[in-house]
């Protein structure tokens, strides 16, 4: 159990288990990149550990870039994505690779993915390492997918409480 603020966690993931989901995941990508170089683009700040663990699994070498988005206050969405650091990158006829710590309701997907296709990348795909699917407020396909959670609060592995929790190795769930 730890305590971040006014809220209290308990374990839900181990740092084991996500190493070996992370793992089987990068098997997938590495399958279906064989021979080619997509741009992995890491979206601050949650999937910078994601990422980092990722990347090592890969058998091709990536070019690696961040971009930020922001649409949480927070436990909750706000509804509104704002971009606080954008793709500069050159992605015309270029493969894509989003790499997000967790879907939810899918709305930074959603406002992310045109934004991408219209700065002329051939193909986007995103790599997720958690999704809430009972959250999704808006169509999504998720091509890679290491972890499907329930609706809980979390923390830890990148993710955060206001800013706090996101060096844990492990996962944590809110306890009320």
């Amino acid at each position: 159990m730890i305590r971040i603020k006014d809220k209290n966690f308990k374990v839900s993931l181990c740092e084991e288990t996500i190493q070996e989901k992370v793992q089987k995941l990068a098997e997938k990508i590495n399958s279906d990149y064989a021979g080619k170089k997509p741009v992995l683009i890491c979206i601050l700040n949650g999937a910078f550990m994601f990422a980092a663990d990722l990347v090592r699994y890969l058998d091709f070498q990536p070019e690696i870039i961040f971009a930020k988005f922001s649409s949480y206050e927070g436990m909750d969405t706000t509804g509104k994505v704002r971009e606080l650091i954008g793709v500069t990158t050159d992605l015309t006829g270029r493969d894509v690779i989003i790499v997000e710590d967790i879907v939810d309701t899918g709305i930074t997907m959603s406002h992310i993915l045109p934004k991408l296709k219209n700065q002329g990348a051939e193909s986007v795909r995103i790599a997720t390492l958690l999704m809430k699917p009972d959250k999704l407020r808006v169509p999504l396909h998720v091509d890679y997918c290491a972890i499907e959670i329930p609706n809980e609060f979390i923390v830890g592995y990148g993710l955060d409480y206001d800013g706090l929790g996101r060096n844990y190795k492990d996962i944590y769930t809110v306890v009320e």
